[in-house]
C-alpha cells in the first residue's frame, strides 16, 4: 500500500510524535482540524492548503491523538493536553506568534490557547464551532458509534455536508484508513460522549464567560444546516467574542472550507492579511 498522502513532517511536542503538513511563506497560518472518526489535517485542509500557501506559510498538524500523531493509551486526551500539545508546535516550529484557522474541535482548540496563551495568537477563524451548551446532534452521535468500515465511513460522512455529492470515494477511503489506525477510536471516545440512553445528551462548548476573554480579532464562519455543531454555537461566538464577526453561508453544513471554498477562502486571506 503506498503511503497515505496526510502523512508529512515530524517533530515532538508534548512528548508526542507529531506529524504536519507545510507549505508556503509569509506570515505563520495555522490549519486545525475537527474531530470524527478518520481525521486529520489532510482530510479537513489538503484542498484549501495550496491556496493559503500563495500568501501565507501554512501549517496544518494532527492534533496529538488524532490522524498520524502518536497516540499514548495512558494519556489522558483534554484540552489542558491539546493546547500543551499546539504550544509545542509553536515552539518547534520557532514561531512566537500566528493566526489559527479552526474547524469545529480545531475552533474550539484555537479558542483554548486564546484564552490560555493570548501573547502567541494574532487572529482566529473559527468555523462550525461548538460554544455553550447544546443537544448533541446526530453528526456527533454518529461518531460515538463508528465501527471502522467503508460502509460506515460513507454513512457517517454523509450527515456532515448539505450536498452529499461532494463526496468522493477517495475522501471515504483516505478516512477511512486513518480511522482503522490502532488507538484511533480510543482517542475519539475521549473528546465525544456516549449519548444518554435516557433523554438527549448535553454538550458543553466554552461558556459565554470565557469566550468574552478572547482578545484576538475573530472572524466565525458557520453553516446555516450544520447537523454536526448547531449553528446557534455561531451565533454564541459571535455575541460573546469581543472583536468578532460571523458570516452565515446557506445551504451549506460543517465543512464551509470544502462547500463554499472560493468564498472560504477569499474571507480567510482578507481577514488574516
Amino acid at each position: 500500500m503506498s503511503q497515505h498522502p496526510g502523512i508529512g513532517k515530524t517533530l515532538v511536542a508534548a512528548d508526542h510524535q507529531t506529524n504536519y503538513l507545510e507549505a508556503g511563506a509569509g506570515n505563520p497560518l495555522f490549519l486545525l482540524h475537527g474531530s470524527g472518526p478518520g481525521v486529520s489535517a489532510w482530510t479537513n485542509w489538503s484542498k484549501v492548503m495550496p491556496d493559503l500557501a500563495d500568501q501565507f506559510r501554512v501549517i496544518a498538524p494532527d492534533i496529538a491523538g488524532f490522524g498520524f500523531t502518536e497516540f499514548k493509551s495512558g494519556s489522558k486526551y483534554d484540552m489542558k493536553l491539546w493546547v500543551r500539545h499546539l504550544l509545542g508546535i509553536l515552539d518547534a516550529l520557532g514561531i512566537d506568534k500566528a493566526s489559527f484557522v479552526g474547524n469545529s474541535f480545531g475552533g474550539a482548540l484555537a479558542i483554548g490557547l486564546a484564552t490560555f496563551a493570548p501573547d502567541r495568537v494574532e487572529k482566529l477563524v473559527l468555523l462550525g464551532t461548538p460554544a455553550g451548551e447544546f443537544e448533541q446532534t446526530p453528526g456527533l452521535r454518529s461518531a460515538t458509534e463508528y465501527e471502522p468500515s467503508m460502509e460506515n465511513m460513507e454513512r457517517t460522512m454523509r450527515l456532515f455536508p448539505f450536498d452529499q455529492s461532494i463526496i468522493t470515494e477517495e475522501m471515504v477511503r483516505t478516512r477511512y484508513e486513518a480511522s482503522a489506525r490502532p488507538g484511533a477510536q480510543e482517542a475519539l471516545s475521549q473528546l465525544i460522549p456516549k449519548p444518554n440512553p435516557d433523554g438527549p445528551t448535553i454538550l458543553k462548548g466554552f461558556p459565554e464567560a470565557v469566550l468574552a476573554k478572547v482578545q484576538a480579532p475573530t472572524l466565525v464562519l458557520h453553516g446555516r444546516e450544520d447537523k454536526v455543531v448547531p449553528v446557534q454555537c455561531g451565533w454564541l461566538l459571535a455575541h460573546a467574542i469581543p472583536k468578532a464577526e460571523f458570516h452565515l453561508f446557506g445551504q451549506c453544513g460543517h465543512w464551509v472550507q470544502t462547500e463554499h471554498r472560493a468564498r472560504f477562502l477569499q474571507l480567510v486571506r482578507d481577514f488574516c492579511a
